[in-house]
C-alpha cells in the first residue's frame, strides 16, 4: 500500500510560481515511475509531467519550459515547480504512482491562477 499526499497548491496570480510537492508513505516509491496530472472543471484528467526512478522526464508541450519535476528518492517526494502560471493552468493536481498491479493516487491540490 502506497498514500500519496500532495500539498503547495494555492491561489497565485498570472506569471507566479508555486512548488507542488508528493510525499509517498507506506512503501518505497524510488524504484517506480511517477507522476503529476491536473483535471479542470469540465474537463478529462491530463498528464501534466512524468519522471522515471533514474530521473529521466516527460511533460505535456502546454507545460514545456515552465514546469520542472523532480524528486527525492530519500525523502520518498516528488515536487513540481510551476513558474510563469496561466489561467488554463486551473486545475486540481494529482500526484500518481504504479507499483504493479496497483495505480496509487493522491487527493489532489488547487491551483487556481487568476487573471
Amino acid at each position: 500500500q502506497v498514500q500519496l499526499v500532495e500539498s503547495g497548491g494555492g491561489l497565485v496570480q498570472v506569471g507566479g510560481s508555486l512548488r507542488l510537492s508528493c510525499a509517498a508513505s507506506g512503501s518505497s516509491v524510488s524504484a517506480n515511475a511517477m507522476g503529476w496530472y491536473r483535471q479542470a472543471p469540465g474537463k478529462q484528467r491530463e498528464l501534466v509531467a512524468r519522471i522515471t526512478s533514474g530521473g529521466s522526464t516527460d511533460y505535456a508541450d502546454s507545460v514545456k519550459g515552465r514546469f520542472t519535476i523532480s524528486r527525492d528518492n530519500a525523502k520518498n517526494t516528488m515536487y513540481l515547480q510551476m513558474n510563469n502560471l496561466k489561467p488554463e493552468d486551473t486545475a486540481v493536481y494529482y500526484c500518481q504512482v504504479t507499483k504493479r498491479p496497483r495505480t496509487y493516487w493522491g487527493q489532489g491540490t488547487q491551483v487556481t491562477v487568476s487573471s
